[in-house]
């Protein structure tokens, strides 16, 4: 490859983007009680649950540090490019630390080309990203244009997220415990996407399960009309059966030409909770 793309661990990559392209993936930390873990590294979705289970506790995440990212772009040939999709600068200091590293490298190898792109996203919007990153390099683009290319698409990005339960986020102290479980006894969904600025925003409250996939889905098409040419990528937090029926039914209301579909790594895991989707698709 002419390019060397990279991430860090605020993505989920399917299967069938990662055998066809080669994406390197810096870790951000995951911390219990226990101790520290790479996400994916140390750390795997397995154990990950079963120490959420266990322990009864959902980790603290912390992005990688500017030396964690200046040792992987050493790795990298000098003579290949480098492009760094990182984790929405709204959500972690990860896109901050991706550039202090770069920084790091340039000043010992001057002539280097590095790139590091704040996506606004993060999960299935990161994966839609890569995909795009992977078509344009086929089509011969340049570093030059990919790079910008990719971060004009930052700009057109749409990331909704549905939550099945908010144990998750009473257990990180992220939701007081007395409106969490006025929130379960009412059985009351959030809907929430991510915002220009590339933080999440709560959208909408809806009773039900059936009824907040129902506006879940609804929703695709305030964004998007035209989406015959366009891919969606959907993420879920350890319920596949779920995300596949949810998928079925967004390609039955909407062409999209492709889908990818993935479980959501321990970082993503840890905010989202039991049951979660994400997905992302280019609005009109």
């Amino acid at each position: 490859m002419t390019i060397q793309l990279m991430t860090d661990s605020g993505a989920d990559i399917p299967k069938q983007l990662n055998d066809t392209i080669d994406i390197k993936v810096i870790p951000l930390y995951i911390n219990f009680s226990d101790g520290e873990y790479k996400s994916g590294v140390t750390l795997d979705l397995e154990g990950f649950y079963r120490k959420v289970k266990d322990l009864k506790e959902v980790p603290r995440s912390a992005a990688p540090s500017p030396n964690d990212f200046y040792m992987e772009y050493k790795k990298v040939d000098p003579n290949t490019p480098i492009l760094m999709l990182s984790i929405s600068k709204g959500l972690s200091s990860t896109y901050e630390n991706a550039l202090a590293g770069k920084d790091m490298l340039l000043e010992e190898e001057p002539d280097r080309k590095i790139e590091v792109i704040n996506t606004k996203t993060a999960s299935s919007g990161i994966t839609l990203l890569l995909q795009e990153a992977k078509d344009k390099i086929e089509e011969g683009y340049t570093f030059e244009q990919l790079t910008s290319h990719l971060t004009e698409c930052t700009e057109h990005i749409t990331t909704l997220f549905v939550l099945k339960t908010l144990d998750n986020l009473v257990l990180g102290g992220r939701l007081d415990k007395v409106k969490g479980k006025i929130a379960k006894t009412l059985n009351i969904k959030l809907l929430m996407r991510g915002s220009n600025e590339g933080t999440i925003e709560v959208m909408e409250k809806i009773r039900g399960d059936k009824k907040s996939i129902r506006r879940f889905i609804d929703q695709i098409g305030e964004y998007t009309k035209n989406v015959e040419n366009k891919v969606i990528a959907m993420t879920h937090c350890n319920d596949e059966q779920r995300a596949k029926k949810v998928l079925a039914d967004i390609r039955n209301k909407y062409a999209f030409k492709d889908a990818l579909l993935t479980e959501t790594g321990p970082l993503i895991s840890t905010y989202g909770g039991q049951g979660a989707l994400v997905i992302a698709f280019f609005k009109d």
